[in-house]
């Protein structure tokens, strides 16, 4: 049984950092790839940034430059260092996994609130 839990969010005022946290337990395919999206209420969930288990990212366009994804692929962990927090950034951040070969399932956490303060 495959879990992704998330850890980290909170609350900080706007230009402050958080650093969110996502462990994936389970038995899982090692070519994979690993994310943060969020929603806030009445919108549909967006993403943020993805990143393969070779390295390669993708960010939006509005967290580029602020936000940095990176993970640990022997502990199929992956992180999310939030800088210069804008009131825009509060949401709920959910992690996702989804497998790029073999079985390509995905999977997605419980979500973790963010709430930057103006």
């Amino acid at each position: 049984q495959v879990q992704l839990v998330e850890s980290g969010g909170g609350l900080v005022q706007v230009g402050g950092s958080l650093r969110l946290s996502c462990a994936a337990s389970g038995s899982i395919f090692s070519i994979n790839s690993m994310g943060w999206y969020r929603q806030v209420p009445g919108k549909q969930r967006e993403l943020v940034a993805t990143i393969t288990s070779g390295g390669s990212t993708n960010y939006a366009d509005s967290v580029k430059g602020r936000f940095t994804i990176s993970r640990e692929n022997a502990k199929n962990t992956v992180y999310l260092q939030m800088n210069s927090l804008k009131p825009e950034d509060t949401a709920v951040y959910y992690c996702s996994l989804g497998e790029l070969y073999g079985p390509r399932r995905a999977w997605w956490g419980q979500g973790t609130q963010v709430t930057v303060s103006s």
